[in-house]
């Protein structure tokens, strides 16, 4: 009996130790002073380098020399997935014309239909399929800094050259946020900065692209405010393309404009070549006008869609909001073509008419 109580005494002491124990503990912790996490603190802390983005990694000066980047259109399938068949081929229609870079995903490539599963996805195809002859620049911009910085981790990692980052938009912010915002993707890789106050609401001034300058990785701005703001930034040695396509010959020739990044050149890469490369040519200019006009008559893409469609270049699908051109405007670009010469488009099929039974129209992809 007398082991048997031992044993319990011995038990009881145990159970009362770790008891005291425990209340020592719970003490230490409702006391403890809280720490943030280490990595939570660290400035400028983004992922570590891919392979891909290793490979291809690209000089600023490699993208500051490019006279010719092509805003690339995103074509679709009847369900609304992307035709990879039909871009792959755009695209080689612009390498073998002389484009040097195209816009994966930009506004002309409806990055805003887009998931970034899908964004993301489209630049590492152009990478893995054409990056060795053309310069591929990721929209990777966004409204939401959180978003921007993202994409453009992920866009860099599957190996783009450059991204090209927008001011936020519909939610503005203040010249102080501008800056913030652009000083938080900078540091990834070589940037343009797009400036368009019709689409943002909201202009980018000198003074913030100024700033920005500082930075080793801008490699320039496309701006579309009009050739006296590009004189300003290239007397000042700051790359500017142009961002509208009406306006590029003078700002190369007169303005200093490094060159366009154009919707055009997607119909006409070869001529918007010539336009850029070869000399000052007010002829050509004023040829390719009424082109350039119809094509923006509505809101861009939707001028572009549905000519690449009646080119037979792409089917005729579009995701909403967008809707082709009405027939009269239809027509008129089937003389559009005619008289600038179909051997100057792209694509072999004859230009054609589209009755309105013929676009496919998808809300849900």
């Amino acid at each position: 009996m007398s082991v048997v109580y031992q044993q319990f005494s011995a038990f009881r002491s145990l159970k009362e130790a770790a008891s005291q124990f425990q209340l020592l503990d719970n003490h230490k912790r409702r006391n403890a002073k809280w720490r943030s996490p280490k990595a939570a603190i660290i400035p400028n802390f983004h992922l570590p380098m891919r392979s891909y983005e290793v490979k291809n990694r690209t000089n600023t000066e490699d993208i500051k020399s490019l006279r010719l980047i092509t805003a690339i259109k995103t074509p679709y399938l009847p369900d609304g997935r992307f035709d990879l068949e039909a871009y792959d081929a755009l695209v080689n229609m612009q390498i073998e014309h002389g484009a040097e870079g195209v816009i994966v995903g930009g506004t002309t490539g409806e990055g805003q239909l887009m998931s970034w599963d899908e964004h993301i996805m489209l630049i590492g195809h152009t990478v893995n399929c054409f990056g060795g002859s053309i310069k591929v620049i990721g929209n990777t911009g966004s409204n939401s800094t959180r978003e921007a910085i993202h994409a453009t981790e992920q866009g860099f990692a599957v190996g783009m050259h450059a991204a090209l980052h927008i001011n936020p938009y519909y939610g503005k912010t203040s010249l102080e946020g501008l800056i913030s915002h652009f000083e938080s993707v900078l540091p990834m890789g070589p940037t343009i900065i797009y400036n368009v106050p019709s689409r943002t609401g909201q202009d980018i001034p000198p003074r913030v692209i100024q700033t920005m300058a500082r930075s080793p990785n801008l490699a320039g701005v496309k701006e579309c405010v009009g050739n006296d703001r590009i004189e300003q930034y290239t007397s000042d040695g700051i790359i500017v393309w142009n961002g509208n396509d009406d306006q590029c010959h003078d700002s190369r020739w007169d303005h200093g404009a490094t060159g366009v990044i154009s919707v055009t050149s997607n119909l006409v890469p070869g001529l918007m070549r010539e336009l850029m490369f070869q000399a000052k040519n007010p002829s050509l200019n004023s040829k390719l006008l009424p082109l350039i006009q119809w094509l923006f008559h509505e809101p861009n893409p939707i001028g572009l869609n549905t000519a690449l469609a009646q080119l037979g270049v792409v089917r005729p699908v579009f995701r909403l909001p967008y809707v082709p051109l009405p027939l009269a405007k239809r027509v008129e670009f089937v003389n559009i073509v005619k008289e600038l010469g179909r051997v100057n488009f792209v694509g072999e099929k004859d230009v054609q008419v589209l009755d309105d039974d013929d676009f496919i129209l998808i809300g849900r992809y």
